[in-house]
């Protein structure tokens, strides 16, 4: 597993991907910042809160982070290596699992600096650190969910292209759950729609609510999708 690891995230070095991602991460989590918290160019200026740069962030990692995780099982079935790693004396949770991690890795590298812009917040105005770890709470489980969307996607195809855009309408289609429940008049269908939606819940921790129920949806929809993948290893393991 950790031979895996290790090469997996390797691969995002030795390749731009990584570099990538990161840079587009850098690039709008500053520039959210900037309009929406350091000038008077948003209306929230002067006001010690960058609940609006996570919930922006919301949307840019719904595009980006397929980047991430569409070669992770596609490039293999492509090149036909598969078989190399199926067979490895490894457990097939130790695959998903090491990919999974590669790939979050990247992502926890990109989020670090967050904290940063409330240091630099900081020197303005009085900073609430519970609400940013709040924030930041919510953005490492909305991450580990698209994370693990993407890699079930990549286990299904071996179009690097087409996982990405996959995943990326898989996770608009959450988003959209929300919607559709408000012109939905039926009350339980309409609950069932709002309990799927991941920005109402993502919202809560932006608000700086740490709740369990949000916690345990995210950690479920995530196990969920990483057995999901692990299925499809099995299956074509053995076919």
């Amino acid at each position: 597993m950790l031979a895996i690891f290790k090469r997996e995230l390797k691969a995002y070095f030795v390749t731009p991907l990584g570099y990538v991602f990161i840079g587009l991460y850098f690039f709008f989590s500053a520039t959210f910042f900037y309009f929406f918290t350091l000038t008077g160019v948003a209306p929230t200026v002067g006001v010690a809160d960058i609940s609006q740069v996570f919930s922006w962030l919301f949307f840019v990692l719904m595009i980006t982070i397929p980047m991430l995780t569409m070669r992770l099982f596609s490039e293999e079935r492509r090149n036909k290596t598969d078989q190399l790693t199926l067979t490895a004396p490894v457990s097939l949770f130790g695959i998903v699992g090491a990919k999974f991690a590669a790939s979050y890795t990247i992502f926890l590298i990109s989020t670090a600096i967050m904290p940063i812009y409330g240091i630099v917040l900081s020197r303005f105005v009085e900073v609430s650190w519970r609400s940013i770890s709040g924030h930041m709470t919510g953005l490492l489980l909305l991450g580990a969910v698209y994370i693990s969307v993407g890699i079930f996607i990549s286990s299904l195809t071996e179009n690097q292209m087409v996982a990405a855009t996959i995943s990326v309408f898989v996770n608009i289609g959450f988003l959209l759950s929300s919607i559709a429940a408000s012109y939905i008049k039926i009350g339980f269908i309409s609950d069932a729609f709002r309990s799927f939606s991941l920005i109402e819940r993502y919202e809560r921790f932006t608000i700086g609510l740490v709740e369990i129920s949000n916690l345990l949806f995210f950690v479920s929809v995530c196990v969920v999708f990483l057995f999901l993948t692990v299925r499809v290893l099995e299956k074509r393991r053995w076919s």
